[in-house]
């Protein structure tokens, strides 16, 4: 399949829902889990029979939509458009799990996406998983945008942890409120460095990526 079957709009438009009528996105628990896989290290990541691969990603100009006010005959998107479920990543480098923390991008303001796909075991290192609330964590210096199997979870008005948390903060999505084994999530982390209106000059880092399992 291509790598993006992204359709660009050509005009705005209204959501499908109201924002605000939207249902709301489970909030993870605030209590200690009873257990943690890092997905940072190779037996973590092997766990789920996670590979990870990543890939530079760019603001490119494309089409104002065809409503703009007539000053803006330009705007700007971001390829590759990785976040699709089926997106397919197969000629991506591999990143080994142990080397998710090494430094990319070119500094300023730069973007990068990681991609994965967790298979949830029957045990994840002793850690009887069927029935948990899965909650996957993760920590992008400076941003992150997270996507799961296709969505990125978001609400307005409402706690939305798929979307920038804030500066090095952490995001914790609700994979499932009881996991089952062999459900399948497939993860896409868009890494932002920033401010991006004050472009630093460091690097993207990935700091944490955690499985938290409460009972």
């Amino acid at each position: 399949m291509p790598a993006t079957t992204r359709i660009r709009p050509t005009a705005s438009a209204l959501p499908t829902t109201p924002p605000l009528l939207a249902p709301p996105h489970p909030v993870a628990p605030l209590m200690p889990p009873v257990h943690v896989v890092d997905l940072m290290t190779a037996a973590g990541s092997a766990v789920f029979g996670a590979q990870w691969r990543g890939m530079e990603a760019k603001l490119v100009e494309c089409p104002a939509l065809t409503d703009s006010m007539p000053e803006f005959k330009t705007t700007y998107d971001v390829e590759p458009y990785a976040g699709e479920s089926g997106f397919d990543d197969s000629a991506w480098p591999v990143i080994p799990a142990t080397e998710l923390g090494a430094r990319r991008g070119g500094g300023m303001a730069s973007f990068f996406w990681y991609r994965t796909k967790l298979t949830m075991p029957a045990e994840a290192q002793g850690f009887a998983t069927a029935g948990a609330m899965t909650v996957l964590r993760v920590n992008v210096d400076d941003y992150a945008e997270i996507w799961v199997n296709g969505e990125l979870p978001r609400a307005a008005g409402r706690t939305s942890p798929g979307t920038i948390q804030g500066f090095n903060m952490p995001h914790r999505l609700v994979l499932s409120r009881t996991v089952a084994p062999g459900d399948h999530f497939e993860v896409a982390v868009f890494a932002i460095n920033g401010p991006i209106s004050a472009a630093p000059a460091n690097f993207l880092w990935f700091r944490e990526a955690k499985i938290e399992f409460f009972r």
